[in-house]
């Protein structure tokens, strides 16, 4: 049996990525890539050729079974995405449920996600939280936010820059105008910002100033009603 590597590759700097993750890509025989083109350009600046194979969401129900024989056959195969950790918002879950029931090795590298620096960033409680990633675009969506309205941990959010002054109005209508907040835009690039304040500030903000690149949302969680903390006081 051969070995499934998760390899995460950097969200913006390319210094980001770990040595152990430049090691896993030179020795696999196949590294998987969602777009080889974007993967083609790692690969170069690093100088490694090894050969890429395309998987991604359109493909991977029909390219997974063949990709477990590979690992069958005692190939060693890296997944990597155009950014950050396969598996989150980006294809990865079907091939690594498919290669654990077929019983084969599978390593995740620990390395790049946008999602963790912007929660550290947002300068919100990070102790406890819930990723959702991106919100249902149509349907289902206010019953999503709806579903959210009583969480009390911090929420993070992936969310397009067309959409962001959208869903900052509907997260403020839901939870509150004062429910503070985060915009974590372009974590790790060149034009990297972090813009803090209520839901109702950063929707005016954006409004009048357009957000450009990668988008990470981040949103207080609900606090609990005086009634509430009495009552796990008395409980303690």
């Amino acid at each position: 049996m051969g070995t499934l590597y998760i390899v995460p590759t950097p969200v913006g700097n390319l210094e980001d990525i770990t040595l152990r993750a430049i090691r896993i890509l030179r020795e696999a025989d196949v590294i998987l890539a969602e777009d080889t083109r974007t993967s083609g350009f790692l690969l170069k600046h690093l100088e490694i050729e090894n050969r890429l194979l395309s998987h991604h969401k359109f493909n991977e129900h029909g390219t997974s079974a063949a990709v477990v024989e590979r690992l069958k056959s005692g190939q060693t195969i890296a997944l990597v995405s155009d950014a950050g950790t396969p598996g989150i918002s980006d294809p990865g879950f079907f091939l690594v449920r498919e290669a654990a029931r077929a019983g084969i090795n599978v390593q995740t590298l620990p390395g790049p996600t946008a999602c963790i620096p912007a929660l550290v960033n947002s300068g919100l409680p990070c102790d406890r939280f819930c990723f959702e990633g991106f919100l249902p675009q149509k349907k289902g969506r206010q019953t999503h936010l709806q579903s959210l309205a009583d969480e009390t941990r911090t929420m993070v959010f992936y969310e397009s820059p067309y959409r962001l002054v959208k869903t900052l109005n509907q997260l403020a209508d839901v939870f509150g105008q004062e429910r503070q907040a985060a915009v974590c835009r372009e974590i790790s690039k060149l034009h990297e910002e972090t813009l803090r304040g209520t839901l109702a500030e950063l929707a005016d903000h954006y409004t009048q100033t357009p957000p450009k690149g990668e988008i990470v949302l981040i949103v207080a969680g609900k606090e609990p009603t005086r009634k509430a903390q009495q009552k796990s006081l008395s409980n303690q």
